[in-house]
């Protein structure tokens, strides 16, 4: 009965410092994603605003709840009392599901699984849509 105890006292032992060890490797990984990241967001927001595309400018990038990033984006010839949103946004979030996949500025977001937020507004700052890439959708 002493020598199970024994066993079963070392079998705990093991797998407790088998869990630290892990426990502390993936906590030490994902601060320094977490530094890679804010790096990431903040040399966006330097360049900010920024022309992306013909009629699409970038104002800014942040961080949200954990594993997000949003994208706010202005939409130069639009104005919302006069455009078809829906239809907008649908071409849109086409072009992003393809854009997320192979753009190597998201590379970072792709490798750690980041839900990736594009919120639009038109000429006037008057907020349109949002589009949520999940990593699902780009892996």
């Amino acid at each position: 009965m002493r020598k199970q105890n024994i066993l079963f006292l070392a079998i705990i032992i093991i797998a407790l410092g088998t869990a630290g060890y892990f426990y502390f490797f993936l906590a030490e990984n994902t601060e320094e994603v977490n530094k890679e990241v804010v790096e990431l967001v903040k040399k966006y927001n330097e360049n900010c605003p920024l022309i992306i595309q013909d009629g699409i400018r970038l104002e800014s990038v942040s961080l949200h709840e954990e594993r997000t990033v949003q994208y706010n984006l202005i939409l130069l010839n639009v104005i919302k009392q006069t455009a078809e949103i829906n239809v907008i946004k649908t071409e849109i979030e086409k072009s992003l599901i393809s854009t997320a996949k192979s753009n190597a500025g998201l590379k970072t977001f792709r490798e750690n699984d980041y839900t990736l937020v594009y919120s639009y507004s038109d000429k006037k700052k008057v907020f349109l849509f949002n589009v949520k890439i999940f990593p699902d959708q780009y892996k």
